[in-house]
């Protein structure tokens, strides 16, 4: 099939992403990839696809792409890059625009940096394809691949049906997808009746799971709850609590180091960072009159001294309980704000807010700041490819908000009664879990010094692809794969 024309009205400042992000060239390159390795003397497993690992983190002696050949489908631009193009259409929604460059990465936060962008957490979507593009196994064939990666933009799409003019007709969001895939090489979503599919979606799953016929609509389209994709594995920075269909993934932060060396340097500077304030919040909310968990983390850091004793020894702190204010999005597109903070603290503070996951858990991880949760929902149901959730006491503290909204718990008395030599424990665990949320720069595949640490990126793929396998075989889904 020849590649999907550059449609007249992208931009110019979006046409190289038209060319690295083309399905002809992701098949050129993994034929470029072929031909190196083959010069090496390494082979892979199969034919027709696969070459040396662009990601140095999942780097192994000997590449095996036995039952990890993933073809990656060919959609038209109208299902990705001509999305792009409406980045500032939407009066009710912000003008992301200028953080489409560095191939969704957004712009660097000063000129000298290396590994720090002004990352805006939507483009997941536009990143995990660019990643996708320097996947090791794929396949130019589908019939060999073990699964197909759709590079569909949903949650960019899903904009026209949430702001824009199609609000009405959100039930279907989908639809037109769906109908490329019959109609164009049917047998591929045929053959396994799209079970084998996956992609990726840069919002919550509830917004995406507004029943069909609900009549009036509410928020939300109904891209998860349409009977053609119930067999599609959906990778969401959010999953709801009957997840056959999805799996949550990592938010993109704004940390993506190229190479090991780097990321080496920067988990020095948090091991070696002096932790001066105890807790610390770092977002909106929590300003009504209204009994929730962030009024609550706010009244309480207002009422706190900041010299206590506790575990019969006294601790100072230049603060106890700090407040980063992340509201109304002033923090989304500046980690300066938020991560010095971090740095600086023992414990993170996690409450929910609209939803009960939050970037920030991630942020504050690559801050090796102990992150501290009000519901299991927020993290430990969740993330579990990346989180370990049999680990999850090693490296989180867990406070029912309700214990504290309505019980009058202090978050101070629990952080208080856990020793110092726990609190270490709990850091350094934190602090090697950093390699498995970060996603790495892009295009960094000669890089060296990964130690075969896997980022966020490849723990996903190896889950997507255990998934996947367990449904086309029809096996009970495995819950955990934490050792991904």
């Amino acid at each position: 099939m020849a590649s999907v024309p550059v449609s007249p009205s992208l931009p110019s400042f979006l046409f190289f992403f038209f060319l690295l992000l083309s399905p002809a060239l992701s098949q050129q390159q993994a034929s470029k990839s072929r031909k190196e390795r083959a010069g090496s003397g390494e082979t892979g497993s199969g034919s027709g696809g696969g070459g040396e690992s662009s990601s140095a983190a999942a780097v192994v002696p000997q590449l095996n792409c036995s039952g990890r050949w993933i073809h990656i489908r060919r959609l038209p631009a109208r299902f990705n890059l001509d999305l792009l193009t409406n980045c500032s259409e939407y009066d009710l929604f912000y003008d992301f625009c200028p953080y489409l460059s560095n191939h969704g990465l957004g712009p660097k936060t000063h000129n000298r940096s290396h590994s720090w962008y002004r990352t805006d957490p939507f483009l997941l979507e536009l990143t995990f394809h660019r990643r996708m593009l320097e996947y090791p196994c794929l396949t130019q064939d589908p019939g060999q691949a073990a699964a197909v990666y759709l590079p569909y933009y949903a949650a960019i799409d899903s904009l026209r049906y949430l702001y824009g003019p199609e609000v009405n007709n959100s039930m279907d969001h989908g639809l037109e997808l769906f109908e490329f895939l019959q109609e164009n090489d049917g047998w591929i979503w045929g053959r396994n009746s799209g079970l084998d599919h996956f992609l990726v979606l840069a919002r919550p799953a509830w917004d995406f799971s507004q029943p069909p016929d609900l009549d009036p609509p509410i928020w939300g389209t109904s891209f998860l709850e349409l009977p053609e994709f119930y067999n599609l594995t959906a990778l969401v920075v959010e999953e709801r609590l009957w997840p056959w269909q999805e799996q949550a993934v990592p938010y993109l932060t704004s940390f993506h180091p190229p190479s090991g060396e780097l990321l080496d340097s920067w988990i020095n500077r948090v091991e070696a960072s002096r932790r001066t304030t105890l807790m610390l919040f770092a977002g909106g909310g929590g300003v009504s009159a209204q009994a929730n968990i962030r009024r609550s983390i706010r009244n309480e850091c207002e009422n706190t001294s900041d010299t206590f004793e506790s575990n019969g020894g006294w601790y100072y702190y230049s603060k106890v309980c700090d407040i980063v204010d992340c509201a109304n999005g002033k923090c989304e597109h500046d980690p300066i704000l938020y991560m010095r903070p971090m740095l600086q603290s023992t414990f993170c503070l996690q409450p929910p807010g609209d939803t009960p996951t939050r970037r920030s858990t991630f942020d504050a991880i690559i801050a090796g700041c102990i992150p501290v949760f009000f519901e299991d929902q927020s993290a430990r149901t969740q993330y579990r490819w990346h989180l370990p959730e049999e680990a999850y006491g090693e490296f989180a503290v867990h406070i029912q908000k309700e214990d504290v909204v309505y019980k009058g718990l202090k978050i101070l008395d629990v952080l208080m009664g856990i020793s110092r030599a726990r609190v270490r424990r709990m850091r350094q665990k934190v602090i090697e879990l950093i390699p498995r949320v970060v996603y790495r720069k892009h295009g960094s595949s000669s890089s060296k010094g990964w130690k075969g640490q896997k980022d966020a990126f490849d723990i996903a793929i190896d889950g997507a692809l255990e998934k996947i396998r367990s449904r086309v075989k029809g096996e009970v889904e495995i819950g955990d794969l934490s050792s991904v």
